[in-house]
């Protein structure tokens, strides 16, 4: 029996070894689960980093449908989700996500698959009448722990997507009112307290409650771009040159849509990703700042990250973590 055993454990960790280098989106979900069954903690751990990396770049209806609402949470939750884009894509992949998990019989093409769920969460809205948000229905209620991981402050800081979130009606209205109250603070901190941001590395704080977005650079090149939303008159510029990754303060050189901060100094606290993937969504290379604070002038540019052309592979993902404001100080008692 002993020799059995320990051939059988000799075994589970051979396939758990296969399994790590194997996963892909259609094998990332089952590799979990059996993980979980089989006690491989590695391979949960792999498929985990797995989905972190690819969930936003490999999104399927397959994938989507197998994704289980505690493996989603955790997802959802975690600062280093890679994001794409802005927070505003996450919230719109978990509404594709939990219409799959409530439709599963639903077998169209992923181009379809906003229009559908949308069509059908507002059948839903008609249903309840204006009386509740469809989180605070029956059907809707278990994907609560799932939504509240999201980082409202930044989905509402873009006026077309907090339309589309108040138009959705999925979270109920309490969470809503409770980040714009939120939100309006931190603004009239920035305004009229001069909080220029950021003085020290709250880890905790940036784990929990930074900003996530991201950029894909489809080849080698010259790019330039911000991320949307209102950023407390901050306008940073995120350029790639030359293999340099640089960030400006944006305030009197180039044009911008919102009001600009004119505060000598502002700092912010970040973090910097980049990563290259093959087409099984295994990670390449990779590079990270780690998290650290700026200061920055009025218009001033301060390159963040120097790349070794040897490593660089095309496409490439930046994935950046930002706070542009200090945590507000809770008063004593």
């Amino acid at each position: 029996l002993c020799v059995f055993c320990s051939l059988q454990d000799g075994l589970i960790q051979q396939c758990g070894e296969t399994m790590k280098e194997t996963i892909t989106a259609q094998t990332v979900c089952g590799y979990y689960n059996s993980a979980g069954t089989y006690g491989l903690d590695s391979v949960k751990k792999k498929c985990l980093e797995w989905l972190l990396n690819n969930l936003m770049t490999h999104q399927s209806v397959g994938l989507f449908k197998e994704l289980s609402i505690n493996l989603m949470k955790q997802l959802i939750s975690s600062s280093n989700l890679f994001v794409l884009q802005l927070e505003m894509d996450v919230y719109t992949a978990l509404k594709k996500w939990m219409f799959l998990q409530l439709v599963p019989s639903w077998n169209g093409s992923f181009k379809d698959l906003l229009t559908e769920a949308d069509a059908w969460f507002a059948e839903r809205r008609r249903e309840l009448s204006g009386s509740a948000a469809f989180l605070e229905s029956a059907q809707g209620s278990a994907f609560v722990p799932v939504f509240a991981q999201l980082r409202l402050q930044y989905i509402i800081s873009d006026l077309a997507s907090a339309r589309i979130v108040e138009r959705d009606a999925l979270l109920p209205s309490e969470w809503l009112s409770s980040v714009y109250k939120q939100q309006w603070f931190a603004l009239l901190r920035a305004e009229q307290d001069n909080d220029i941001g950021p003085q020290e590395i709250n880890k905790e704080e940036l784990e929990g409650n930074s900003m996530r977005c991201g950029r894909k650079l489809a080849k080698d090149g010259d790019y330039c771009w911000r991320w949307t939303g209102f950023n407390f008159g901050l306008d940073l510029l995120v350029t790639y040159t030359n293999r340099y990754i640089i960030f400006k303060r944006n305030t009197l050189n180039q044009p911008c849509s919102g009001a600009v901060s004119l505060q000598p100094r502002r700092s912010i606290a970040f973090r910097l990703r980049l990563a290259s993937f093959d087409c099984s969504g295994k990670m390449i290379c990779s590079r990270t700042t780690g998290y650290q604070i700026l200061t920055l002038e009025k218009d001033q540019e301060q390159i963040v990250m120097n790349l070794d052309s040897r490593l660089l592979t095309f496409p490439l993902y930046i994935c950046c973590n930002f706070l542009y404001t200090s945590p507000e100080k809770r008063a004593d008692g």
